[in-house]
């Protein structure tokens, strides 16, 4: 094993391990909660899930530069401690008889700001700890760490639901992030910015979107990865309401249908590294970028019973099978193309724009839902991700060429500074 999977890689991959379980044992548990205890209906839970990352996405964008100007390994921690106590709020309300849609909605946005600012400071350590031959396998082990997370985590929670009650699995989630807290205090501090890059400038603000917009190389996978993102996340409290409610699953069964799956998450992303060695990078993410737009449209005929569960695991295992190979080398090649100065900015832009996609699409399609029917909205979102693909099949001669003048001169720069 490289230096780079050792060490402050560890414990940043224990920390990521431990926060990630956590969230997956918590799997759709604002969704879950909102339909189960507060008997919300498609409109509603949509609502919740839309404007609680919309509202996020707004309260992010400053983050940043503010990340980029301060030690990672703090924010991280500060942004784990912000999600525990915000999310410890739900079950003493829940257990108090004060439980309100509102609280769900602020908290939601709480959590996911504080998301985006761990995910820009995450992701400028793992650049800043690993070396760049070893980035892909790096990407790997934490990609495939995401998919055993939700092979086990939604399971277990639905069961922890069933037995413990409904608000179990988020007091299980706000533990996981003191955990993690634990774990990144053991990753090296890093250099302290300099004095005068730690005053944020108005223009800095737009830094991150100018990199990406700029970048020939990133501009169309980055329209590729928020359109394919806000589709699938646009029906994922449709299909809440339409499992738990329409065909009257319990969660425990709808949790298994989606946790199952993801073993093809996890194969997936084993799989990437001899993809990229056999294929290259640019083939494997047109081949299974495009691969992965094909699942979403047989999710809107799933019957009642356990014909259903198999219909949904079947579908399920194909599209995270390929979004498994798809996303470590996605997540390297961003990292290559990013000056390391820059990757906070970088990172924290692309994660306030999936935000703002993810909400806008979700209460476009709880509309559709309302307007039309579950199924026909789901129908659509498959539809609507055909298209997709076109961001990835242009030909990247020219960025291929971009792409190898800027690596080169990022690694001149030194990858680990």
């Amino acid at each position: 094993m490289g230096n780079g999977l050792r060490g402050g890689f560890g414990w940043l991959w224990a920390a990521y391990a431990v926060s990630t379980f956590g969230t997956y044992l918590a799997f759709d548990a604002f969704s879950l909660v909102a339909i189960i205890v507060l008997h919300a209906g498609p409109a509603k839970v949509s609502l919740l899930a839309s404007a609680g990352l919309a509202v996020a996405a707004v309260a992010a964008v400053p983050l940043g530069p503010w990340v980029e100007r301060r030690r990672k390994r703090g924010v991280m921690v500060a942004m784990d401690l912000v999600r525990c106590a915000a999310l410890v709020t739900i079950p003493v309300a829940y257990w108090l008889g004060a439980l309100r849609f509102g609280q769900l909605v602020a908290v939601a946005i709480v959590v996911g700001a504080a998301d985006i600012g761990f995910k820009a400071a995450s992701g400028a350590c793992v650049k800043a700890l690993v070396p760049r031959e070893e980035l892909l396998r790096s990407n790997a082990r934490l990609e495939s760490t995401l998919w055993t997370s939700i092979v086990a985590g939604p399971p277990l929670g639905g069961l922890l639901i069933s037995v413990l009650g409904p608000v179990a699995t988020m007091v299980a989630d706000a533990a996981s992030y003191v955990g993690s807290a634990a774990a990144l205090r053991r990753v090296p501090r890093g250099p302290a910015p300099a004095a005068q890059a730690r005053v944020t400038r108005p223009g800095d603000l737009l830094d991150g979107w100018r990199h990406i917009l700029g970048d020939p190389a990133l501009r169309p996978l980055f329209f590729n990865t928020i359109l394919v993102g806000g589709l699938i996340m646009a029906t994922a409290p449709l299909m809440a309401v339409l499992m738990l409610g329409r065909l009257g699953f319990a969660p425990w069964q709808y949790a298994l249908a989606f946790g199952v799956p993801c073993v093809g998450g996890l194969v997936g992303a084993r799989l990437s590294k001899p993809l990229v060695a056999r294929l290259g990078e640019d083939r494997v993410l047109r081949i299974f970028g495009s691969l992965r737009a094909c699942w979403t449209i047989p999710l809107a005929f799933i019957p009642a019973g356990i014909g259903g569960i198999l219909l949904v695991i079947a579908v399920q295992t194909g599209l995270v099978t390929t979004i498994g190979i798809f996303n470590p080398v996605y997540a390297t090649r961003r990292l290559e193309l990013t000056p390391d100065d820059r990757v906070a900015r970088t990172l924290s832009a692309w994660s306030v724009s999936s935000s703002a996609s993810i909400a806008a699409l979700t209460a476009l399609w709880g509309v559709l839902a309302s307007v039309t029917s579950l199924r026909a909205a789901v129908a659509l979102s498959g539809v609507a991700m055909l298209a997709t693909p076109i961001f990835l099949l242009r030909n990247t001669r020219n960025q291929k060429g971009h792409s190898s003048f800027t690596t080169r001169q990022r690694v001149g720069d030194g990858a680990g500074a």
